[in-house]
């Protein structure tokens, strides 16, 4: 835990950009009838029922320090499609960087072994020669700050129906283009001394 509020402190430096990583699922729904548009003393209806169209995953970047976020959507969330956003993100996000401050949730396909799966040992080793890679502690997801970004997109774009993957990827791109252009950031407070006060029960008892 300490290890990633510390990174939250480190300044801005182009030379080691700080992105956070995290992702979620949205399950793809069609209408079985239109809706009804909004009328004199009545608000826009849909109708209950719906179609499944099967669910599509997205894995959200961010730089917090930038005000900036990325979404990409993709069928699933395997450690390949995972090591295709990290080949993106070295190589076409922050081709020149020295090093990027990766802080990501703790699941098994969040790891530089994912790259060796997929890419040959020298591009693998290149990828991963460039993260530097912070995993959020167990049941502490809520310490990367991708995650108060993947709140802002549930609320302000995928909490309604939407039918394809198509259709899923032009709102998401709307949505980060117009909240990158707002500037949108996270004005994250919670530090290490916070933590050994409001956390005290997560530290071992130290018996003299």
């Amino acid at each position: 835990m300490e290890d990633v509020l510390d990174v939250y402190t480190r300044p801005y430096d182009p030379r080691y950009p700080q992105v956070c990583m995290d992702e979620t699922s949205k399950q793809l729904l069609a209408e079985v009838r239109p809706g009804l548009p909004v009328a004199p003393d009545h608000p826009a209806r849909v109708d209950a029922e719906y179609v499944r169209q099967g669910v599509a995953n997205l894995f959200l970047f961010c730089e917090p320090l930038q005000a900036q976020r990325w979404v990409t959507v993709t069928d699933q969330r395997t450690k390949r499609d995972w090591a295709s956003c990290i080949e993106e993100l070295v190589d076409r996000r922050y081709p020149t960087a020295e090093k990027i401050i990766l802080v990501v949730d703790n699941l098994n396909t969040h790891s530089p072994s994912s790259l060796y799966e997929v890419f040959p040992p020298a591009k693998a080793k290149r990828l991963a020669d460039k993260l530097e890679i912070h995993p959020t502690p167990k049941h502490g997801s809520w310490l990367n700050m991708a995650e108060i970004e993947l709140s802002a997109l549930g609320r302000q774009c995928l909490d309604r129906r939407i039918a394809d993957k198509t259709t899923l990827i032009q709102e998401v791109t709307a949505w980060q283009v117009r909240r990158n252009h707002l500037g949108g950031r996270v004005d994250w407070r919670f530090t290490t001394d916070d933590a050994r006060i409001k956390l005290k029960r997560l530290y071992p008892t130290i018996l003299v």
